[in-house]
């Protein structure tokens, strides 16, 4: 049985025409009395549909890998504007939290300083959230999979909270197409 490739909005590189385009139908061959697909077809907009192995999809960064992968941590950067004694009432007086999400310590997530000043502790706790987003996304996912090998024997509570999981593990993995803009006449 045929499975997608490609999802819809996707950019893929048509090796027949030589160009880029976005996938903006999946039209599967179905045949009566089997329950999945026996081929499966993508709507280009060039004119004919095109199978999967006449499609190229976009390489991603290897060295980023993906998410589950990531080390996301919290580096202190010296604050330059407050010496430590015009801020004593920070957590960490003279610096400020930054989340680095690239093994090579640059790139990331900061807040401007007067930002910082305004409230600290709330900053310094959503630095903390941020950095270990990795991991809560981590045991999201596992939950999520535990739940629906087990949906049967787990209580309702637990189902809840496997679906909250499945949910949140989506909206992070699923990015949705930019609508086309329409000229208005």
């Amino acid at each position: 049985m045929a499975k997608a490739v490609f999802h819809k909005n996707q950019r893929v590189y048509v090796k027949p025409v030589g160009t880029w385009s976005v996938i903006e139908q999946i039209k599967p061959q179905w045949v009566k009395d089997i329950e999945e697909p026996v081929r499966i077809y993508y709507e280009v907009g060039l004119g004919r549909v095109f199978t999967a192995d006449e499609l190229t999809g976009e390489e991603r960064d290897k060295s980023a890998g993906p998410v589950k992968h990531q080390n996301w941590r919290i580096l202190r950067a010296r604050n330059k504007w407050q010496s430590p004694d015009e801020c004593a009432h920070h957590p960490f007086p003279g610096t400020f939290p930054v989340v680095v999400t690239n093994s090579k310590d640059w790139g990331g997530w900061r807040t401007p300083g007067a930002e910082y000043d305004r409230d600290p502790q709330a900053i310094e706790m959503q630095a903390r959230i941020m950095a270990n987003g990795v991991r809560l996304l981590r045991i999201a996912e596992s939950l999520s999979a535990f739940i629906q090998k087990n949906a049967g024997d787990a209580p309702a509570e637990l189902v809840e909270l496997g679906k909250e999981a499945r949910d949140v593990s989506c909206f992070v993995h699923d990015v949705p197409a930019a609508k086309p803009v329409t000229e208005s006449a």
